[in-house]
């Protein structure tokens, strides 16, 4: 098996069987995409190791697995875990951030370990189930969520991976019994073409991951390839309310349709398959309507925003390609209560919520603040007046920042408060130049945004923390805020 750096997705190739993969040892367990791949393969009967950079609180839960767990990358740590469990490691799979130059990394390279890409990994997982692979710029982890949760509440006990722990399951990552696997599909670098899908979801196509790709055009491809990968017979659900997953079929459908691949368009517009209509927020919720074909079903979401009612919609569409009718997918999908990091609410005092959110492209911004502005405009009592939307931004990536700038500042005009931290840099290297500023909203430390954010909030206003970086941990400190200003 060849060896891949862990930053580089590899060609595609037929995944390998769990049971030749030997002892495996995780670089990175504690990562929302690695961990749910440990828990598959512990599930699966596959013995398994693990090291991470920080003693983070899922590594607790493998060692009560038995699993050995070490804290800190060294070269020493596989001879270690060969002297605890008698068998040398002999696959290592990677996270993004391990990676050579990393001193276990190198010394199982050295050691002649095969090293694993997690998309690899993730596919020997799903290798003998029906995949469901969820894929899009932007919707991902709320719509294999969605379809998760969708597949389970109908009976069909699916098997899944997703970037985030799913509301009703408290995890990333199940075991089912039955035939479907559900599969968040990160195309962030390329990953995404090493499964091989009976049904394939494309939500949106735009360009991100630049410092990956380099190019739109390059963005679009891997999404052209990702169609390829759809197995004869399959089924592709794509989104026909988003103009590049419109341009994505138009360059695909000949070659789909060779192949016996169907089709299957969800949207708001009359050209849609499965077409949603008649939309209206309900408090933190939405209702709308579903039709396909000669059938319709009404849905009713506990998640707000135009862009959850088409991410409902995705999933529901791969419900009516796993053999569900309509009826069954509309009411099973509308059990789910979200993901971490989706619209997650954090905490509520004295009619203020707050929330935080993992956007870090402009469109995924724009689609949260109209869910929140949704949100606060629902008002139970109609002498109240609609609340405010409260933002803490934190740009993710200098190059995206760098790419995306003016596009980001335009979003946050949509919130009543729209306060920026610094970059978060993840694995990037400062560029010259480009900083939060930027954005052309006010940069504050995270301390002075809190601050600014719980003083202005009233009752029914909505705070929200964007980013897919640490700004998820202002959450408590804002709700700390508004108790101590509010009493509440």
């Amino acid at each position: 098996m060849s060896t891949t750096s862990a930053t580089q997705a590899p060609d595609p190739q037929i995944p390998p069987a769990l049971a030749a993969l030997g002892r495996v040892h995780f670089l990175g367990l504690a990562g929302v995409g690695v961990s749910a791949i440990a828990r598959l393969m512990l599930a699966a009967g596959v013995p398994i190791s693990g090291t991470d950079a920080k003693d983070l609180p899922v590594l607790q839960e493998f060692r009560d697995a038995g699993v050995p767990v070490r804290v800190g990358y060294s070269a020493q740590n596989l001879a270690s875990i060969e002297a605890e469990t008698g068998e040398p490691v002999t696959t290592v799979i990677a996270s993004s951030i391990a990676k050579e130059g990393n001193p276990e990394y190198d010394a199982a390279r050295a050691a002649g370990a095969d090293i694993l890409h997690r998309s690899q990994g993730l596919a020997a997982c799903m290798a003998d189930q029906q995949a469901i692979a969820v894929a899009g710029t932007h919707g991902k982890t709320t719509t294999s969520s969605m379809t998760a949760v969708m597949l389970d509440r109908a009976g069909v006990q699916p098997s899944f991976a997703i970037g985030a722990n799913v509301a009703g399951f408290g995890t990333n990552a199940q075991a089912g019994a039955g035939q479907w696997f559900v599969a968040e599909a990160d195309e962030s670098d390329g990953s995404l073409l090493n499964y091989r899908p009976r049904i394939a979801v494309i939500t949106n196509v735009e360009p991100d991951h630049l410092d990956h790709y380099g190019t739109a055009e390059a963005v679009e491809q891997v999404f052209v390839d990702f169609t390829e990968r759809i197995e004869a017979g399959g089924t592709l659900v794509i989104c026909a309310d988003d103009d590049g997953a419109v341009a994505l079929l138009e360059k695909v459908r000949e070659s789909l349709a060779a192949r016996g691949v169907q089709i299957l368009s969800y949207g708001t517009g009359d050209s849609a398959d499965l077409r949603l209509s008649e939309l209206v927020p309900a408090g933190t919720g939405l209702h709308a309507v579903l039709r396909h074909a000669d059938r319709r079903a009404d849905l009713q979401l506990k998640v707000p925003g135009v862009h959850n009612a088409l991410n409902a919609a995705a999933a529901v569409g791969a419900g009516l390609a796993s053999g569900l009718t309509l009826e069954q997918a509309a009411a099973a999908v509308a059990e789910f209560s979200g993901s971490s990091r989706r619209f997650e609410l954090r905490g509520e005092v004295a009619g203020i919520r707050v929330y935080d959110d993992y956007a870090h492209h402009p469109t995924e911004v724009a689609a949260v603040l109209a869910a929140a502005r949704a949100a606060v405009a629902y008002q139970p009592d109609s002498s109240l007046e609609p609340g405010q939307v409260h933002a803490i931004f934190q740009p993710h990536l200098f190059s995206r920042t760098q790419s995306f700038a003016a596009e980001f500042g335009a979003a946050f005009e949509a919130a009543d408060t729209a306060l920026v931290l610094d970059i978060y840099p993840a694995r990037e290297e400062p560029i010259e130049g480009v900083t939060a500023e930027l954005l052309g909203h006010p940069v504050h430390s995270p301390d002075s945004a809190v601050s600014a954010v719980a003083a202005v909030a009233r009752p029914g206003d909505i705070i929200l923390t964007i980013g897919a970086g640490d700004v998820t941990h202002l959450g408590t400190g804002i709700v700390q805020a508004l108790r101590e200003r509010t009493g509440g």
